[in-house]
């Protein structure tokens, strides 16, 4: 069974990570454009607070409260509350009082998802998740929008052992990815093998499987949540099916956003030129994903739904 209080202690580990990083900065450097269009620094941990209270509302309904939440739904389903409003919103605090909105709220979002009664579903924006699921994603927001921030300081990060999480939902979701690009989905599974951090491998699906994945899980990760071109990313595909998922792969719900431009280099230094065939769909790390495929009214399936987790 899954410990969600593990998973809660790896969400503090990234949002603790991300915290140090940006409390440091002066506050002007808090208004510096990031790679998503039209977001700052402010904007991207406003957004991360603003989901964490959504999160705590969604909690509270599972466990019979609905309130909050309902209210919350309607005002995002009438447009009174979007994705880019809410960050926006939260942009215009002081960096400090920024961040002890965020703190105070990823420390009351835990304390609700560990709250939440085995075997309840949070309601979502799409289909609802178990509190497991919900934290899952949680991390996975805050590595991709870490990243975002990262990129707008042209800082560097050092991979963690909590890449595992993000990978296993792009995994978990290769279903929906081919759906959300209108593609037929594949009969047989895929067999992915990622290095991670330590040098160690994680695998997913059966060891004969013809579609194969395989590459740094840093890579997967910077591709599945659109924050890297993947030509400029060291992975490799084997098996047609492996190479289209690598072109559409992405570890959230909603459209998979317009896509970062390509740099031209792999991280290993070697040049990707002519992989792409005509026709195929194009890569896209987001570039103004994280507001603009944040639309909370993403569409996903029951049976993904908790993989695919919240939109970013």
């Amino acid at each position: 069974m899954v410990d969600v209080a593990e998973i809660l202690a790896d969400v503090e580990a990234e949002s603790t990570a991300l915290d140090a990083l940006v409390a440091q900065l002066p506050a002007e450097v808090w208004a510096r454009d990031t790679p998503s269009a039209g977001w700052s620094i402010a904007h991207q941990i406003g957004h991360l607070a603003w989901t964490d209270s959504a999160v705590i509302a969604a909690a509270t309904a599972a466990n019979g409260d609905t309130a909050t939440f309902d209210s919350l739904m309607q005002a995002v389903q009438s447009g009174t509350v979007t994705i880019d409003s809410a960050a926006a919103e939260l942009a215009q605090l002081t960096p400090a009082t920024l961040l002890e909105q965020w703190r105070d709220g990823r420390r009351r979002m835990a304390a609700s998802l560990r709250e939440v009664t085995e075997g309840a579903k949070l309601p979502w924006f799409g289909p609802p998740m178990s509190a497991a699921s919900m934290a899952t994603a949680r991390i996975m927001e805050t590595w991709a929008h870490g990243q975002d921030i990262v990129d707008a300081l042209g800082a560097t990060r050092e991979p963690s052992e909590r890449l595992r999480h993000i990978a296993h939902l792009a995994v978990r979701t290769r279903n929906f990815a081919f759906k959300v690009n209108n593609l037929a989905v594949p009969e047989s599974e895929f067999r992915v093998e990622l290095t991670g951090p330590a040098g160690e491998i994680w695998m997913w699906g059966p060891a004969d499987a013809s579609d194969r994945v395989a590459g740094s899980a840093e890579d997967f990760c910077l591709l599945a949540t659109r924050r890297r071109h993947r030509d400029d990313l060291a992975l490799t595909a084997e098996g047609s099916g492996a190479d289209q998922w690598l072109d559409i792969v992405q570890a959230f719900a909603g459209p998979p956003g317009e896509g970062r431009r390509r740099e031209g280099r792999r991280k290993d230094g070697r040049r990707r030129e002519g992989r792409r065939k005509e026709g195929r769909a194009p890569s896209a790390t987001s570039q103004g994903a994280a507001p603009s495929a944040a639309g909370p009214t993403s569409p996903t399936e029951p049976a993904e739904a908790e993989a695919a987790g919240p939109t970013i």
